[in-house]
């Protein structure tokens, strides 16, 4: 565990654990506290604590003699329909985008056809069990590691690309080359805590603070096509935008313009 955060080692195990657990890691089993101890290198009575306060949110169940299971948290929201202005601002994010891609190397950790899980499926208009291609990749700069990105997408528009094109171009450009015409992307950039996988390939410590994007892309019919996890070392990336005040003078408003995503 990370020990400059200012929080203790409990409350950074279950702030990791609700993460993964929104985002549906735990489809096949949770963790036992062996295991939980070894991942975290803690105490029994850490990791306890820290379940005790994720059953206490309803997030997990724990029963004697049945271990500690999933419980169904609901899944991320989709985004909303959105207007035709939003093509323009598209636009900008995704020319940055795909210039990101071409600026940084690229490892590809994995490329599988899995079935969707509840939040997958609801974010890319699915049913789970439905098939999607997940892919893994971690981008990295002349300094090292920069970002791990986990992107799903509709298992019949990912058969044209796999390991081999991912590793050679932004997963954007081959969405295009496969005929899909990309029509709009929502987004939302948070914080999370890096878990042992994630801190192992960003070369950060475990529960090190890491700017989180979630990004819907939507073809030109308003079809998911990529439902994107991306978790990025803030001391390496940057995220720069505009803002601008319009309207009259009782109904001003801030609009937003993106003007780039810088890489140290």
């Amino acid at each position: 565990m990370s020990p400059v955060l200012p929080m203790t080692k409990y409350h950074q195990i279950y702030l990791v654990l609700r993460e993964q657990l929104h985002e549906g890691r735990f489809s096949e089993g949770f963790p036992g506290e062996l295991a939980l101890m070894q991942q975290f290198g803690v105490a029994r009575v850490t990791v306890r604590r820290a379940l005790e306060q994720l059953a206490s949110e309803g997030l997990i169940s724990r029963e004697p003699g049945r271990g500690t299971r999933a419980l169904d948290v609901g899944a991320s929201p989709a985004a909303p329909r959105g207007q035709t202005a939003q093509r323009a601002q598209l636009t900008g994010l995704l020319e940055n985008l795909v210039s990101m891609g071409l600026k940084t190397s690229v490892n590809v950790l994995e490329v599988e056809l899995v079935t969707a899980s509840a939040s997958v499926a609801t974010a890319l208009q699915l049913k789970p069990g439905d098939p999607v291609q997940k892919a893994i990749r971690v981008r990295s700069t002349r300094e090292g590691p920069v970002s791990h990105i986990t992107t799903y997408v509709p298992a019949d528009i990912a058969r044209k690309f796999g390991r081999r094109e991912l590793a050679k171009k932004p997963i954007l450009v081959l969405l295009e080359e496969s005929g899909v015409q990309v029509g709009r992307a929502h987004q939302t950039i948070s914080a999370r805590l890096a878990d042992v996988m994630v801190a192992k390939h960003l070369d950060v410590a475990v529960g090190s603070a890491l700017l989180a994007v979630r990004r819907l892309v939507y073809d030109d019919h308003d079809r998911p096509i990529q439902w994107l996890h991306g978790l990025y070392r803030p001391d390496r990336y940057e995220y720069e935008m505009q803002l601008s005040r319009v309207g009259s003078i009782d109904a001003k408003v801030w609009v937003s313009k993106e003007l780039s995503a810088k890489f140290h």
